[in-house]
């Protein structure tokens, strides 16, 4: 991976990440048309820059993050779903990685999804998030582990099947991010450390270093715009946009267009 790729893969994450589009659906969609190696390396550069992009939550959020003791609870009964099928599937989750047939496909079921979410799903009262509802959070941000899924929409939409707001649910899905992306990082840092060191370069390191910046500094702008945007008009605009990306890619793949653009 060049630093070029990786400036852009790292915009494209920060952009996306708390949007319900799948910010590793894009990354992967990136990667493919920019020519970046399916090697471990950019692998661990998805992980570890979501997780950059997801502090940006702590920065914004500095107030709010550091509640009570119960807050934490629920945020770790909901992060326990994830760490479990996160250990069990990770050798599948990392073949799904390479494909963007996958992204594709779920980009564009999910954008069926989105469209209807407002209309059947859409509390205007507050509600608590009590321990079940953290824990039923937590199950559907294990659909997330799909590429192109989204863990953002995956979340937002299990937070509001429990009674939450639109507001409520994508903010319990922000700080739901912290645990989760930093187990994952951590987990595939290390994995990549005892596996493949060797992909541990001074120059990948320094891309990697990089990289994580701009995903963090693009998302600080980022999050603020989108929690305005769905408060005010829903999820319809993603939905259509996710159905018409995943079509368009389908379409070309059904067409044996080749997604890389170098070699």
């Amino acid at each position: 991976m060049t630093l070029i790729q990786a400036i852009i893969i790292a915009i494209v994450e920060g952009l996306t990440e708390f949007l319900p589009v799948s910010s590793t659906g894009h990354m992967i969609i990136a990667q493919h048309l920019l020519g970046a190696p399916d090697d471990e390396f950019t692998k661990i550069f998805i992980i570890t820059t979501q997780f950059a992009a997801i502090l940006s939550v702590v920065l914004l959020y500095w107030k709010r993050f550091f509640q009570s003791i119960d807050f934490y609870f629920k945020l770790f009964v909901a992060f326990i779903p994830a760490v479990v099928l996160g250990l069990l599937l990770e050798d599948w989750i990392d073949s799904l990685l390479e494909s963007v047939t996958v992204v594709a496909a779920t980009l564009l079921i999910g954008g069926v999804v989105l469209i209807f979410i407002d209309k059947y799903l859409n509390p205007k009262d507050e509600a608590e998030v009590t321990y079940p509802k953290a824990l039923k959070i937590g199950l559907f941000q294990c659909l997330a582990m799909v590429p192109g899924v989204s863990r953002s929409a995956a979340t937002i939409i299990g937070g509001m099947t429990q009674g939450l707001t639109r507001k409520q649910a994508a903010e319990f899905s922000f700080f739901l991010a912290v645990p989760t992306m930093f187990g994952a990082s951590t987990l595939k840092l290390y994995k990549g450390l005892k596996n493949s060191p060797d992909v541990f370069t001074s120059d990948n390191i320094s891309i990697l270093i990089i990289g994580n910046i701009v995903a963090f500094v693009v998302a600080v702008i980022a999050i603020k715009g989108f929690i305005a945007i769905l408060t005010k008009y829903g999820f319809k605009a993603f939905g259509y946009y996710r159905i018409i990306l995943g079509a368009v890619l389908l379409l070309l793949i059904w067409q044996g267009v080749n997604l890389t653009i170098t070699d």
